[in-house]
């Protein structure tokens, strides 16, 4: 007989799948950018080790969604809109726990008031500060009632995430209205990745490669960003889709926010 391991989900594995079943409720449309991120990454090699380039995307995202607020508003009922006025941005994490690295949520608050150094502080200090697995859910540690969510029976846990989108309030005070994933940077392969999201606005920052783009007539090397936009068509229309993502490519371009 073939040998072979069998291993047990983290807890917060449970919820990863809940998320993505609860994902499949929203009405995203993606939006497959590349993007010239050559000023911005000259910007951050100069400041050294100050500010990280996951945390400057998130910078000029937040920056961004500033003038495009309802692109980050949460639906209430079926004709009303929640628009928050901060931009709270979750984002995952590694962490180690008993040996395996896993995904924990981190909430980025007010991302578009703070610099981009202070966000990399922050980032840096997440993943640096002990994890126990009474580390929760959705935020930074977990009640007696957080914690029972993993006991939860699976019918339970989504009626849970039903509730939560239903009320715009509670899910902001508990992830924020934008979500960020840099899971396409850790590999090699080029291109692009979809993430999943029960966010208003979801990003997938991907690769970065170098390659031949025309510049004032010109072809001319520059680094290139693949960025996955999830907008929730639910809550925005087509053209306020296309000036926001038309206004954040500008922006990644330009190297606002260093």
């Amino acid at each position: 007989m073939t040998k072979f391991t069998t291993h047990t989900f983290s807890p917060t594995r449970i919820a990863t799948l809940d998320v993505f079943g609860a994902g499949k409720r929203k009405h995203h449309v993606v939006a497959l950018l590349e993007i010239d991120v050559t000023l911005g990454r000259e910007k951050i090699r100069e400041l050294g080790d100050r500010v990280s380039f996951t945390a400057w995307i998130i910078k000029v995202i937040s920056l961004t969604l500033k003038e495009h607020e309802r692109v980050a508003a949460y639906l209430l009922g079926k004709r009303r809109l929640v628009i928050f006025e901060d931009i709270n941005v979750s984002l995952i994490v590694e962490k180690e726990l008993d040996g395996q690295r896993i995904p924990v949520p981190l909430v980025l608050e007010r991302a578009d008031a703070r610099s981009a150094a202070e966000l990399t502080e922050q980032i840096r200090e997440a993943k640096t500060t002990p994890f126990s697995a009474k580390d929760i859910v959705l935020q930074k540690r977990s009640g007696r009632l957080a914690r029972l969510y993993y006991l939860l029976p699976g019918f339970v846990r989504r009626f849970f995430w039903r509730y939560l989108l239903a009320h715009p309030h509670l899910a902001f005070s508990k992830m924020g209205n934008v979500a960020v994933t840099s899971i396409g940077m850790m590999g090699a392969a080029s291109g692009w990745f979809i993430p999943a999201s029960v966010h208003p606005v979801c990003f997938g920052i991907s690769t970065v490669v170098k390659k031949p783009v025309v510049v004032d007539d010109r072809i001319v090397v520059r680094e290139m960003l693949h960025l996955t936009v999830l907008l929730d068509h639910a809550v925005v229309d087509g053209a306020p889709m296309a000036r926001f993502v038309s206004d954040l490519s500008e922006n990644i371009k330009n190297g606002e926010g260093l």
